[in-house]
């Protein structure tokens, strides 16, 4: 690690300015603070977070539609534990389930379909939320559901895929940013070619992994990239993640999703970066299946989340962090998840 820090200053001082580099995943926004790389960097390099947590980037306009279902009579809605707290326009899931509407928490889309066999007489409804890695797990449980005839399964699919949040972010004119440390997790399922069109960009970046010499190692490889003026997607962590991705996963998941537009928390809406059941499954879709409306809705006012998300902001410079918003009391999803970068930021006690 040492030699690693000493390399990583020596290409500091080639450099000779600030570099700013995003962690696009909110796993290594917590590893890299949970192994102190802030401290360990030298002044120059500034990480900042992006928009890789999936509970901080589901819109308040989904939340509410999530509730809208779990309100409908035989319905049970099951979703992952960490999408309970995160508000909607005014409330969350726990407060839908304390008026009185089933919503349960599952470890895997599984378990939901388990409760569907176990509930044929209900409606089940799995809140299928999360990036690239968790998308193949919920197109298997589709599979298993129409092998099971399970007809009374369905999923409220908010996936979001990352390489066009990228572009989204390099398209934008105020984001400034020099390079990307890129996700382990969903690079093991997409591999890196997706991400090629960074380098059209002019933009280093690195799959990086979590530990940290992962983490310290594709601080370096960026700063040699930016160092030596050269651009490309190159892969730290070699011992899990390929160049192909894994290909059975990329071909369930795109056998039983297809692109689609979708809407991020604080973002906007950003062009194919959802994923949306394939016309032959939309019979699984609980929003062709029942009537739901649910209007457009404003982010909170005064929170920062969408700064930060962009790495326009750092969490405590919203004027809400550590007062109004806290892990206990949220305002915006940035605060809710373990990975969000302001519960983060919040526990490791960045708090002015």
């Amino acid at each position: 690690m040492n030699e690693t820090l000493n390399k990583i200053k020596a290409l500091m001082g080639l450099i000779d300015r600030q570099v700013r580099l995003m962690e696009v995943c909110g796993t290594h926004t917590v590893a890299i603070f949970r192994h102190g790389i802030r401290d360990l960097l030298p002044e120059g390099v500034k990480l900042l977070s992006g928009p890789g947590c999936p509970v901080c980037v589901t819109s308040i306009r989904d939340i509410e539609t999530a509730i809208a279902i779990s309100k409908v009579d035989n319905v049970i809605l099951t979703t992952f534990g960490d999408m309970m707290r995160v508000p909607g326009e005014k409330k969350n899931l726990l407060d839908a389930k304390a008026e009185g509407s089933d919503v349960r928490i599952v470890y895997s889309p599984l378990d939901a379909l388990q409760i569907a066999e176990d509930n044929r007489d209900k409606k089940i409804v799995f809140f299928a939320t999360g990036f690239e890695t968790t998308s193949p797990s919920v197109a298997g449980t589709i599979m298993e559901s129409e092998r099971k005839k399970a007809d009374n399964f369905y999923v409220y699919t908010v996936h979001k895929t990352v390489p066009p949040a990228i572009k989204a972010l390099l398209d934008s004119d105020e984001v400034n940013i020099d390079g990307f440390i890129l996700p382990g997790h969903v690079s093991a399922i997409i591999g890196s070619k997706p991400y090629s069109f960074i380098n059209g960009y002019n933009k280093p970046s690195v799959i990086t992994g979590f530990e940290s010499h992962d983490i310290l190692t594709g601080i370096m490889m960026l700063l040699m990239q930016i160092s030596e003026k050269r651009a490309k997607v190159e892969i730290q962590y070699a011992r899990v993640v390929r160049e192909e991705g894994n290909p059975k996963a990329v071909s369930i998941m795109n056998e039983y999703f297809e692109a689609s537009d979708a809407e991020w928390r604080g973002i906007g809406t950003i062009p194919l970066s959802g994923l949306r059941l394939r016309e032959k499954f939309q019979h699984r879709d609980i929003t062709k299946m029942i009537d739901i409306y649910v209007p457009e809705f404003e982010e909170p006012k005064a929170c920062s989340c969408g700064d930060i998300l962009k790495g326009i902001k750092m969490p405590s410079e919203c004027k809400l962090f550590g007062k109004t918003c806290t892990p206990d009391s949220p305002v915006g999803a940035c605060m809710v998840s373990t990975e969000g970068s302001c519960a983060a930021y919040y526990k490791y006690g960045l708090v002015k």
